[in-house]
């Protein structure tokens, strides 16, 4: 599936992207790698279908303010199977800060 779900980029610099995602119901990210390791803040409510390369789906309820992490190299595409709309905020750690912490 392609991308449908819009991707706004909120912000960028040498060492973290953030990324808002809005999707209507059966909207998609579409297929991709993440190069780096990423938090996830859901904004609403939803449930997603995660499908890995094999076509594994994942399902996972979402909960507004409750966030995940993910270490690099996930590949899979997110698809909003709830019945509502979905957003949330990705935040990629290009780089930690000097003394920070880095997601396993």
């Amino acid at each position: 599936m392609s991308t449908t779900a819009r991707a706004t980029l909120q912000h960028e610099d040498e060492r973290v992207r953030v990324t808002r995602w809005d999707f209507e119901p059966r909207e998609s990210t579409g297929r991709h790698v993440h190069e780096y390791a990423y938090l996830v803040v859901p904004v609403t409510d939803g449930q997603t279908d995660v499908i890995s390369p094999d076509g594994t789906v994942t399902t996972s309820h979402l909960r507004a303010g409750e966030s995940y992490t993910r270490p690099s190299g996930a590949e899979h595409e997110v698809v909003n199977s709830g019945t509502s709309a979905l957003a949330f905020v990705e935040i990629e750690l290009k780089r930690p800060a000097p003394g920070g912490i880095d997601i396993p």
